[in-house]
């Protein structure tokens, strides 16, 4: 099987607009492929962050990975400071990484110019390439990856194919996985950004995967709409076509169902009812989460390292045959 590798920060909290964007994609290919998905909490720390807090939404965020459909029995599933040979990789990747191509990153020159350039951490810069070392690793075949990472994909297939060129076949160069539908649900609060848990200001357009029945209600109700009042699908009219496309993926409804059944209805109509079949569709996901206790968590997450770190080590020394860095240990 083909290798599909995803991972995401332990950082915030994790939205709709995270599982129908991009968790509900990984649990329909881990079928197809032979899957890997971590908790990248070494992206973290290139921000500050509270060590407590980190420490508990990534044991949250593993938590929701299974509870989504993740089977760890399927898939492996890992928490990327548990495998050493991600930094080591990025190391030697840094060595064929380009300073020009690392300041042409979106990110980084949005948080450059948000912040003086010299209070931006080196890991900041360069996290793309520890990303670039993410994938790598594990000689990944395809990559699920949002609009906003794709820039990042492309270093790391620029990276791979920079290496391979210089020092002998090593990697498999990795090819996205853009999902045609749900890739960006935006905010509730303003339909012109995505929904984003990194934005402080946004938590009121963002249903949360364990918010309460009443916060999702008053979210919705709180939703901006459009001018006029026919409901359906319009891109030009942002707001009510992303609550229709929430809809739509959430029920499974088609695109004509959908705007039959909201035919000669109101808005009010239309948030209640999103808020009915949301909050329906987060009740069984709440309850997995406060299901999985510690030491099954543990095994978990013990299991899919061990399987991880195997991989790793053997692309990490193929690597570092490559480059002629051989001493005394095999």
């Amino acid at each position: 099987m083909k290798r599909i590798f995803s991972g995401a920060q332990p950082t915030g909290n994790v939205h709709l607009g995270n599982y129908l964007g991009a968790l509900r994609n990984w649990v329909a290919l881990q079928r197809e492929y032979e899957s890997f998905f971590c908790i990248v909490n070494l992206h973290a720390i290139t921000l500050p962050q509270d060590p407590k807090i980190l420490a508990a939404k990534t044991r949250e965020l593993a938590r929701i990975y299974l509870s989504v459909g993740i089977d760890p029995n399927i898939s492996t599933v890992f928490v990327q400071s548990d495998v050493a040979e991600h930094t080591e990789l990025t190391w030697i990747l840094n060595c064929s990484a380009r300073m020009g191509e690392l300041e042409r990153m979106t990110q980084f020159k949005d948080k450059a110019r948000k912040q003086q350039e010299e209070n931006v951490s080196v890991g900041y810069f360069d996290y793309p390439v520890l990303m670039a070392s993410d994938i790598l690793l594990y000689q990944t075949n395809l990559v699920p990856v949002g609009e906003d990472q794709k820039q990042h994909l492309e270093l790391a297939r620029d990276i791979a194919i920079r290496f391979n060129r210089d020092y002998g076949q090593t990697f498999v160069v990795p090819e996205p996985f853009i999902p045609k539908v749900g890739a960006r649900i935006m905010s509730l609060a303003d339909p012109t950004k995505k929904m984003s848990k990194s934005d402080e200001e946004s938590e009121a357009g963002c249903i949360m995967l364990l918010d309460d029945a009443d916060a999702v209600r008053r979210k919705f109700k709180r939703a901006v709409t459009d001018s006029g009042t026919e409901i359906r699908f319009d891109e030009s009219r942002r707001a009510i076509n992303n609550l229709l496309t929430i809809y739509h993926l959430l029920t499974g409804k088609s695109a004509a169902e959908v705007e039959a059944h909201f035919s000669g209805k109101g808005y009010a109509r239309l948030k209640e009812d999103l808020a009915d079949v949301t909050i329906g569709f987060l009740k069984p996901i709440q309850e997995r989460v406060r299901g999985i206790d510690d030491d099954k968590l543990d095994a978990i997450l013990k299991q899919g390292a061990e399987k991880a770190e195997a991989i790793a080590r053997a692309t990490l020394k193929h690597a570092k045959e490559s480059l002629g860095l051989v001493g005394a240990r095999k």
